[in-house]
């Protein structure tokens, strides 16, 4: 437990550390977490995918990003995004010239690390360049380097970690009513409805301090975080039950692995950025 409290302190001081110290650091740290989580992913099916797939699909899906990132700090413009459509037929490509017993399941396997891991990571970075677009009284706040500006991302971790503390604790003093048994036996009615009430009240307090969004606003994403959220819990519960494996890594002393940490965010980031950027029409 003191191995675990501590790996979390130190995790999370980096985490928000990054988003406070400019643009080009958010951009460096999480790209490397988005690729040390992609690596993570590949490895749970080492003994059956093809090495040389396996860094085909990082090559690919890491420069992806980076051209996507890069677009966003605004060293590229747009048209260098032109390629990206080509990725998938590459990873088609590269299979049909390979002797491969199952060229389906391994393309699968490395189009869904993309599509669950990087997606996500890009909608969190993106979230730091919606603020000009929502609101023009947050324009004094955002940082030159392409329109940045860390309130949003720094706001869906605080609600993340809120949601996941409030479950846990209510969940493990009043937990009664299983939520889904059949993936993941520890979750309870009343954990999700601590996690839900957590977020809420931590998006109230962030409409307080952090002056970007409207009450409502802060709520309606407080709510998508808890139920988003728990569903990306169990979505990695399923897949880990599926290999039949405890940990998706063992990167993080008393945490597992990346995977375990980023469970909410993977399924959480595309939806609250999809949000996001209706909040002016909502």
């Amino acid at each position: 437990m003191k191995t675990r409290a501590i790996t979390g302190f130190f995790f999370v001081a980096i985490m928000l550390g990054s988003l406070l110290f400019g643009a080009y650091v958010f951009a460096a740290f999480y790209f490397l977490l988005a690729a040390a989580s992609l690596t993570e992913f590949y490895k749970l099916f080492s003994s059956e995918i093809a090495r040389e797939g396996q860094w085909v699909g990082l090559g690919l899906g890491l420069a992806g990003l980076a051209a996507s990132m890069c677009y966003l700090l605004g060293f590229v413009p747009i048209s260098f995004l032109t390629p990206l459509p080509l990725l998938v037929p590459a990873i088609l490509i590269f299979y049909l010239f390979r002797r491969d017993l199952d060229p389906f399941t391994q393309i699968a396997r490395i189009v869904l690390g993309w599509a669950y891991v990087l997606t996500p990571f890009f909608c969190f970075f993106a979230l730091g360049f919606l603020m000009q677009n929502i609101s023009s009284d947050a324009v004094s706040l955002v940082d030159p380097i392409g329109g940045y500006h860390y309130g949003l991302p720094m706001g869906l971790l605080l609600l993340i970690w809120a949601n996941d503390t409030g479950a846990y604790i209510l969940g493990r003093a009043f937990g009664r009513h299983k939520l889904f048994e059949r993936v993941s036996p520890g979750k309870t009615w009343e954990g999700f409805g601590g996690g839900l009430i957590s977020a809420l009240i931590v998006g109230t307090v962030l409409y307080r301090y952090l002056d970007l969004l409207s009450i409502n606003q802060w709520l309606l994403i407080a709510g998508a975080v808890s139920v988003i959220g728990t569903l990306g819990d169990l979505v990695e519960s399923m897949l880990k039950r599926n290999l039949g494996i405890k940990d998706s890594g063992g990167i993080l002393p008393g945490h597992g692995g990346l995977l375990d940490r980023f469970d909410s965010l993977l399924l959480v980031a595309p939806v609250v950025y999809v949000l996001s950027s209706l909040l002016p029409s909502l």
